[in-house]
């Protein structure tokens, strides 16, 4: 319906655009758009390209091989690591339903280790597996500790894994407490350690059950949809962008190494202008930097899919995206700048050559708006009509495109991949200047630099003024290049 609907409108605006809009004029602004578009979409085709034929031609080889080692291919011990913090309880009974079922299903060794905060949750969850009654084999560990942060949970937790001792072969599974692991997701998982030697980390695609609306549901979607389409293509270079924190598998003596616990608990970041400060978010961009340090290959399974089940902050998509937004890209932006200081040797030239994509990407999607905005400020109020066919026609072929990462797609996705560009472009540039700025959505745990009000203030209107230096830069650049602003004759 959401489809039929979105069609029908970008149809009513072709056939009733003014003809004022196929004038030279109009078409001078189409092709300056269509200069940044040619680089941004032709960018977006070869990741399709690497996608497509990743999933089609060269993971196949692999699962062929996969399925072949057959029991030659088990874990020694699974390892199932679930943190969680104020999840609910419904949730949480799912969770651990499926995670129980799953070890049981993969039928070897198997300990769960539950990383809790409250007695509550300890007490449902022993009550879950009391229920379910699994084997001998499969056990289950708690881990509670006091609810200072995640990085301290899982810390504490990979240790508690450590003294367990785990055999040669064995695997942790690093799991949220909002992640349900679907039949067979071990099975088909755990053979690629053995597989490929030189990986440690994998990780799965991505679904979800949200609950809310129809909106919060398709932007969700639409968000798994492109991280399927963007994973699948880092894939082919196996080292990816990010070893997701919802379900992911490292080798036991990684995720047992004290240099990668300490990076887990205990990483920081030394900026120019903020100082050095804590990151209390973004742990699974701790773990992915120490592998790239490491050298070592991350691999990504488009056949495997684990579901996760969403609760967004409440008041609507703005400031449910906003909330989620500042945490997402914060914790890309202070991750990436050390990552692409490891250069293309270390890491490869395409993954290396995507972080620094991702800092030029932050800025792209503000080209178009401003020139709309220009134009109709300089020349015709039209052109803003013009600018809405052409985002209108291009998101829909965007989205259109990700029938080949999933099975339909949403008649909302198209201006939802506006606002995913546009306003998170805004939210990106926000906090590139504002790095030390960190909150986790359930836990009200934040970063307080130790500075005096003078000092605090001080860097406050630093940040502000360098976003707002920057964004001028932009407009006055898209200004000059539009020729909408001449720059003075020297005399």
């Amino acid at each position: 319906m959401w489809l039929s609907l979105y069609l029908l409108a970008l149809a009513a605006l072709a056939l009733n655009a003014p003809d004022v809009l196929w004038e030279p004029g109009a078409r001078e602004f189409v092709v300056l758009l269509g200069l940044l578009g040619v680089w941004r979409y032709s960018w977006g085709l070869v990741h399709l390209g690497r996608a497509l034929y990743y999933r089609g031609v060269v993971f196949p080889r692999w699962r062929l091989a996969a399925d072949r080692l057959g029991a030659a291919g088990a874990a020694s011990h699974v390892y199932i690591l679930i943190a969680s913090y104020r999840v609910r309880a419904e949730a949480t009974a799912r969770v651990y339903q499926a995670a129980i079922a799953e070890a049981v299903r993969y039928g070897g060794p198997a300990t769960i280790v539950a990383g809790i905060v409250e007695l509550a949750d300890q007490r449902l969850i022993k009550r879950v597996f009391q229920q379910m009654k699994p084997p001998p084999e499969v056990r289950l560990a708690f881990v509670r500790r006091p609810g200072i942060g995640k990085r301290h949970q899982m810390a504490c937790s990979l240790r508690a894994i450590s003294r367990m001792r785990p055999p040669d072969g064995a695997a942790v599974v690093f799991m949220d407490g909002d992640t349900l692991l679907t039949p067979g997701s071990l099975a088909k998982s755990l053979p690629f350690l053995k597989l490929m030697p030189d990986a440690d980390a994998i990780t799965t695609d991505e679904d979800c059950i949200v609950a809310d609306g129809p909106v919060m549901q398709a932007w969700h979607s639409l968000r798994f949809a492109q991280r399927h389409q963007m994973m699948s293509s880092m894939g082919l270079s196996r080292r990816l962008l990010v070893i997701t924190g919802r379900m992911s598998i490292y080798r036991a003596e990684v995720a047992t190494d004290p240099g990668f616990i300490e990076i887990l608990e205990n990483d920081h970041l030394d900026h120019w202008r903020l100082g050095r400060f804590p990151l209390l978010t973004g742990e699974d961009k701790s773990t992915w930097y120490w592998l790239l340090r490491q050298g070592r290959a991350t691999l990504y399974l488009p056949d495997t899919k684990v579901v996760t089940i969403e609760y967004p902050p409440a008041g609507g998509l703005f400031p449910a995206a906003t909330k989620l937004m500042l945490r997402w890209f914060g914790n890309m932006l202070r991750g990436s700048s050390r990552a692409i200081a490891l250069g293309p040797r270390r890491i490869g030239l395409f993954p290396w050559w995507c972080l620094i994509d991702q800092r030029l990407s932050m800025w792209t999607p503000l080209f178009g708006p401003v020139v709309a905005l220009l134009f109709a400020l300089g020349k015709s109020v039209l052109f803003l009509y013009a600018y809405l066919l052409w985002v209108g026609t291009t998101r829909l072929i965007q989205a259109l495109l990700l029938l080949t990462a999933r099975p339909t797609i949403s008649g909302l996705y198209p201006p939802l991949i506006y606002f995913g560009q546009v306003y998170g472009a805004l939210v990106k540039t926000y906090i590139l200047f504002r790095l030390d700025r960190q909150r986790w959505t359930r836990q009200s745990i934040t970063f307080a630099a130790r500075l005096s009000p003078g000092q605090a203030r001080l860097q406050s209107l630093a940040s502000a003024y360098l976003h707002a230096l920057a964004i001028g830069t932009l407009i006055t650049a898209v200004a000059l290049t539009a020729r909408l602003l001449t720059l003075p004759r020297p005399f």
